[in-house]
């Protein structure tokens, strides 16, 4: 069984930073891909980052790339999303992911398999 447990979310001003943690306990975390969806009220849930197994390689939306960096560490089971710059439009539940293999794309919700909680990150103007 894989559970997911993100930390890190809250109330921050624009042009502030927040840090999001995933912490995965069970399976083979060092073998998934891994990613961060946010949903904000009344709308999809909508890809923000994700990250390869290894490390080597990152994705990001266009509305986050520059602003937010995603990375990992193996030895801890942790995900990170170092958000700075944060804006009004970024406030959402930010969810946490893991995908057993990516067959097209980092970015397709369809792609994982295991889902935390989610947390609320809120940016006021």
């Amino acid at each position: 069984q894989v559970r997911l447990v993100e930390s890190g979310g809250g109330l921050v001003q624009t042009g502030g930073s927040l840090r999001l943690s995933c912490s995965v306990f069970g399976g083979s975390f060092s073998t998934y891909p891994m990613g961060w969806f946010r949903q904000a009220l009344g709308k999809e849930r909508e890809f923000v980052a994700a990250i390869s197994w290894s490390g080597g390689s990152t994705y990001y939306a266009d509305s986050v790339k520059g602003r937010f960096t995603m990375s990992r560490d193996n030895a801890k089971n942790t995900v990170y999303l170092q958000m700075n710059s944060l804006k009004p439009e970024d406030t959402a539940v930010y969810y946490c992911a893991a995908a057993q293999y990516i067959s097209s794309s980092y970015g397709s919700v369809r792609e994982y398999d295991y889902w935390g909680q989610g947390t609320q990150v809120t940016v006021s103007s």
